[in-house]
């Protein structure tokens, strides 16, 4: 039985790719690709000859037997048009397949956008959300905004260029255009630049340019909510018991905007007194 190899390629720059990837190449019986073109190019380059087969989002379902067939007696690997297999490019219905047929599934190191842009964005590293390309239509992507703008790690986005200032104007709205970003375009090729600043500064700035080659948006997460010192928290419970806000929701709300715990909330509560009333813990 054969093994599946998911192998990186270089972004733009050639010398990116690993000698393991290299030795790989040469010795599979057949090679997957997203994009037959770039994959020869690719392999005349550095003088590999082997059978190619095209495997794209479109095709990826018709094609799946006669990679799994091939599998069967030899080893394939697997390759995107640019960059590491699987991420934002088709293949996940490959792996699985092969995995349940009992092949050995080997995923190679090597080049990747995300790998690239986020330690050069400037921006946190600790934690980080890779969200691949945004909706194409404006309302399906201002909810999957919606849905991400709380998160406090640092989220890592695929952009085409003709759907840029769409996306930005969209992060701006939503997740607000004090936070940063970078910008990175074409990276590892002749062109590579990163841009960096803030939602609203960006948008501004590429309203001025046309966008050109592949972004990779790199955002900061939600800032931390913030915490109130115990006059904050007094004034609000006064104010929630004054205009007869039940005591539950003035509990959960003040927990929810002050960054106090309900126990720490409660025990404050506990010292103020409103018409001889208190809050009772739910």
């Amino acid at each position: 039985m054969g093994t599946l190899y998911l192998v990186p390629t270089p972004l733009g720059n050639l010398e990116d790719i690993t000698l393991r990837a290299l030795r790989t190449l040469k010795e599979v019986s057949l090679i997957a690709t997203e994009d037959t073109r770039t994959t020869g190019r690719l392999l005349k380059h550095f003088e590999i000859s082997r059978p190619l087969v095209s495997y794209f989002e479109h095709n990826k379902l018709a094609r799946l037997e006669r990679v799994l067939d091939e599998l069967a007696s030899g080893d394939v690997a697997l390759v995107s048009e640019a960059g590491t297999p699987l991420l934002s490019d088709p293949g996940h219905e490959l792996v699985q397949a092969a995995i349940e047929r009992g092949f050995q599934v080997v995923s190679l190191p090597g080049p990747s956008a995300i790998t690239a842009a986020l330690p050069a964005s400037g921006l946190s590293t600790d934690r980080f959300l890779f969200l691949g390309f945004l909706p194409r239509k404006a309302g399906a992507r201002r909810r999957f905004l919606e849905e991400v703008k709380a998160q406090p790690a640092t989220l890592v986005i695929f952009e085409t260029p003709h759907r840029l200032l769409a996306a930005l104007a969209d992060m701006v709205d939503i997740l607000g255009g004090n936070r940063n970003i970078a910008l990175c375009r074409e990276l590892t090729k002749l062109h590579e630049e990163i841009w960096r600043g803030t939602l609203t500064a960006s948008l501004q700035a590429w309203r001025q340019r046309e966008p050109r080659g592949e972004f990779t948006l790199v955002v900061s997460g939600a800032a931390p909510p913030p915490i109130w010192d115990e006059a904050q928290v007094e004034a609000a419970l006064q104010d929630k018991m004054a205009c007869g806000t039940n005591s539950k929701e003035a509990l959960r709300q003040i927990t929810e905007r002050s960054g106090w715990s309900k126990r720490e909330v409660y025990a404050v509560a506990l010292r103020l007194k409103d018409s001889g009333q208190r809050i009772e813990e739910s």
